[in-house]
């Protein structure tokens, strides 16, 4: 089977020069349906990897009314669906409202991240000016996907199997004003979603938890000393751990309604650790190095401490419209550039009957994207596995797998003009261990034009792709992807079985 469900006319001008708008940036246009008897399938797709790997993507539609960031692009979900060793490819625009306003209009309504000042329309988003892409973060919970924008946005729920696009959620969307950002948790033991948002207005941050079934149990605001741009929240089996980082708009131009992030490196990072169903009251706030932190490994639960695993930046940069004589696609190139902001796995320890903060280094080496295996998130945990950056490029150009445990690290390389996506840890059926599992990525391949699914066993990531699945065209480079175990599909269970695995059984 290969079909063509859909085919979208994009605008975007032939001599548009934003590097985020071509190569491998370059949008799709056409929706998939494929399976494996019409794709190719170099090696053999194991018959103990049930589920579905989905990724998100910036996949831009229309000609941009302002300067492109590559965090503005419509929301596109890619997915890998694995049974009994056969594969099917999805592809699919995230229907938001933007998405179809802009649509129908043939044209972009909405400025983006760099110029919020143009906009003229109600917008989403902490800043409220743009358009509700969904184009981030993309998780699984209570049997349905949810895709979300980083800034916070409208809950878009869809089919994780078939992709079918099913709107806001019907349950608790309509109660939230600020929307879901980016990076919310799951606990795959009790079914639980904590997530946060953090809006320009006071309290400048809300705190929530979906349970299982689906119903907002708590929600509650959480006062920080004015607004704020968070990235990542921590989970453990009994706390959250919010962030509360020196990276905020200069206050004296905000007050005139000008935007312009600035690294306080003279101001602590703070992290509020809240019990799971706690009040701002409850939060107990620790402080650490200055610093900014988009993505977390993993964090748990030691003793009397609170373990959080990261991604450090000591030096966080943003592109600037006006602030030097540089080319704009530079600008942000250098933000992005993990090799310039210099992103490291860290460790903090945050005592919770002394107060103190214990940090240090686990690697020296740049990477970002770090993942654990679902079931182990919120939890003592002993792998973790990374993306590693061309430096220079937004890109992704291999992985490492981290041992915590014995401290051996390995790392893997795709290949000249090959890039990945970020990793995805699924264990197999009937796992006995916590890296007996497979891990999934989409790759790029500039070589051939072509990209592909590809998967390692996690004990052995040297010996490289076990299986690649050659997918029906190149896809646009993306980020944030998400796996859903077989039983995971349809709900959540109150408690895993012992055949699943997870750290209390391992």
């Amino acid at each position: 089977m290969l079909e063509i469900h859909a085919v979208t006319t994009l605008t975007i001008t032939a001599d548009n020069k934003n590097a985020y708008l071509k190569g491998l940036f370059k949008p799709n246009a056409v929706e998939y349906n494929a399976n494996t008897e019409s794709l190719k399938v170099i090696g053999e797709i194991p018959v103990d990897l049930n589920g579905v790997y989905v990724r998100n993507t910036h996949n831009q539609i229309h000609e941009p009314m302002s300067q492109y960031h590559p965090f503005d692009g419509d929301g596109m979900l890619h997915s890998a669906y694995f049974k009994d060793g056969k594969m099917e490819y999805r592809n699919r625009f995230v229907e938001t409202t933007g998405l179809l306003a802009e649509k129908a209009a043939g044209k972009s309504l909405w400025p983006g991240l760099l110029e919020p000042g143009m906009a003229a329309r109600r917008g989403w988003g902490a800043i409220g000016a743009m358009k509700d892409n969904a184009g981030t973060d993309v998780i699984c919970h209570a049997g349905k996907l949810l895709a979300v924008m980083s800034q916070g946005s409208e809950p878009w729920r869809l089919d994780p199997i078939t992709l079918e696009n099913l709107g806001p959620d019907k349950n608790w969307a309509k109660l939230l004003k600020d929307g879901v950002a980016g990076e919310f948790k799951v606990d795959e033991h009790t079914g639980d979603m904590m997530f946060m948002n953090y809006p320009e207005t006071p309290p400048y941050m809300n705190y929530g938890v979906v349970d299982k079934h689906n119903n907002l149990v708590h929600y509650v605001p959480i006062e920080l000393p004015g607004a704020r741009w968070p990235h990542d929240i921590g989970m453990t089996e009994n706390y959250c751990i919010l962030h509360d980082l020196p990276f905020f708009n200069e206050e004296k131009l905000f007050k005139k309604g000008i935007r312009k992030l600035k690294f306080h490196d003279d101001i602590a990072s703070r992290f509020g650790i809240i019990p799971r169903f706690g009040t701002s009251a409850d939060v107990q706030w620790f402080e650490a190095t200055p610093c900014f932190i988009l993505h977390l490994a993993n964090c748990y639960e030691d003793c009397d401490e609170v373990v959080m695993d990261g991604c450090i930046s000591l030096n966080p940069l943003m592109a600037d419209i006006a602030g030097d004589t540089r080319d704009m696609n530079e600008k942000i190139s250098a933000h992005l550039d993990k090799h310039n902001t210099q992103t490291r796995l860290h460790r903090w320890r945050f005592n919770l009957i002394t107060g103190e903060t214990h940090e240090e280094f686990l690697d020296q080496e740049v990477i970002e994207f770090p993942v654990c295996r679902g079931d182990y998130k919120g939890y003592k945990y002993r792998y973790a596995y990374a993306s590693l950056f061309k430096k220079g490029e937004w890109l992704m150009e291999g992985f490492k797998k981290y041992d915590l445990e014995t401290g051996v690290h390995t790392k893997y390389m795709y290949g000249p003009g090959r890039y990945g996506s970020e990793l995805s840890v699924a264990k197999r059926t009937n796992s006995t261990s916590e890296d007996d599992a497979y891990l999934l990525t989409f790759i790029q391949d500039i070589n051939n034009d072509t990209s592909e699914c590809a998967i390692f066993d996690a004990k052995n990531i040297l010996q490289g792709p076990i299986a690649r699945v050659m997918l029906p065209e190149r896809i646009s480079s993306g980020t944030h992807a998400c796996w859903v175990d077989e039983y995971r599909l349809y709900g959540e269970k109150q408690t895993l079985d012992v055949n699943q695995g997870g750290p209390e059984h391992d």
